[in-house]
């Protein structure tokens, strides 16, 4: 029986997007002969159709289900429903902004913690320390790392500082 495999001459990139810890791998460029093609003719496209709301203040409309009580207290708010949810919306944002921060940070380092040491001995150890906001016990396991990785990985997780 004879196994065969290709080789590729460059490995794979991995890069990783700092503030979201998301990961996309990165394979090298092919290159390929440019091909000339005509350039296409020009055609007067109709002018797009005016849309309904406020696009250029950036609102956008989307569903929002909701229980017949909930639509009447909304209904009964001054403003109206939109101007009611987006008051609870802010409020809920303004609240909640610290354990909000912390969460994203914890799932990027997370994220950029499994691609980059999910093989590493004390992966799974440093992710419960990681949840449960053991900032030591993380720093240590984390430092028996290659340096480059546990540093990267012990700076994301800093960002913000563990809630209470």
């Amino acid at each position: 029986m004879t196994v065969s495999a290709t080789v590729s001459p460059v490995p794979s990139a991995a890069t990783t997007e700092t503030k979201t810890g998301e990961v996309a791998k990165a394979e090298p460029a092919k290159v390929e002969p440019a091909k000339v093609e005509p350039a296409p003719s020009v055609t007067a496209e109709p002018a797009p159709k005016p849309s309904r709301g406020r696009p250029r203040l950036g609102v956008v409309a989307r569903e929002v289900t909701l229980l017949p009580r909930h639509w009447d207290w909304l209904a009964s708010q001054p403003g109206g429903a939109s101007a009611a949810l987006r008051r609870l919306v802010d409020e809920a944002r303004r609240h909640d902004a610290g354990p909000d921060a912390r969460r994203r940070t914890q799932e990027a380092a997370y994220r950029v913690m499994t691609a980059l040491a999910g093989d590493r001995p004390g992966y799974e150890e440093a992710t419960r320390a990681l949840f449960a906001n053991d900032l030591d016990r993380f720093n240590q396991l984390t430092a028996a790392w290659p340096p480059d990785v546990g540093a990267y990985i012990r700076e994301l997780n800093a960002t913000v500082t563990p809630s209470p």
